[in-house]
């Protein structure tokens, strides 16, 4: 069903941008800002975008063709509005791509260290990577609860398939902070 999907031009650019909408919804979760710590700011809510759209990213990575067109679509996108962002900032044509490229070397540096302590199950790095980068350098510890959160989403996210994560939308869990010491969610 998928790799008939993405043949045809306009029906791919409506599944990514379905797709982009519904990871941005769940990044606007009010519980990250309320419960998880994120800062209710320009740069709290791209931290928590990025954060969604890198475990979204992650999941692609795992799944057969055609779930690396899927990313790269995925990643155009969000930089594409990220884009439109910054100039509806009132960001002059000459700055907006010093920016971009600003935010595309963080958000793959995010990409990297976030993976590597999902794919190592080192929730103390994750916290420790989550505290310097989404929570504006804060303590590792006050991290805890958004590192079980992202653990929690990593392992909803495994779950599904890419059928699943197009038709459906990534499932994340609710930002709660209610995660238990061994990380159960539920």
């Amino acid at each position: 069903m998928i790799a008939g999907l993405f043949r045809r031009a306009g029906r791919r650019r409506e599944t990514i941008r379905t797709l982009h909408q519904r990871i941005g919804e769940a990044a606007r979760r009010p519980g990250l800002y309320t419960v998880l710590g994120v800062p209710d700011t320009v740069e709290g809510r791209f931290e928590a975008l990025s954060l969604h759209v890198i475990l979204v990213l992650r999941r692609l990575g795992q799944l057969p063709p055609p779930a690396a067109d899927v990313a790269q679509d995925l990643v155009d996108s969000v930089f594409m509005q990220l884009d439109a962002s910054l100039r509806e900032l009132g960001i002059g044509d000459m700055g907006v791509p010093k920016r971009i490229k600003k935010l595309g070397a963080s958000f793959y540096a995010r990409a990297g260290s976030y993976g590597a302590a999902l794919d190592a199950g080192d929730r103390a790095g994750l916290a420790a990577a989550l505290a310097r980068n989404v929570l504006d350098g804060a303590d590792a510890a006050a991290a805890g609860p958004l590192a079980a959160y992202v653990e929690a989403a990593a392992s909803d996210l495994a779950a599904q398939d890419l059928d699943g994560l197009l038709a459906e939308g990534p499932r994340f869990p609710e930002p709660t902070g209610a995660a238990d010491e061994s990380g159960d969610h539920r």
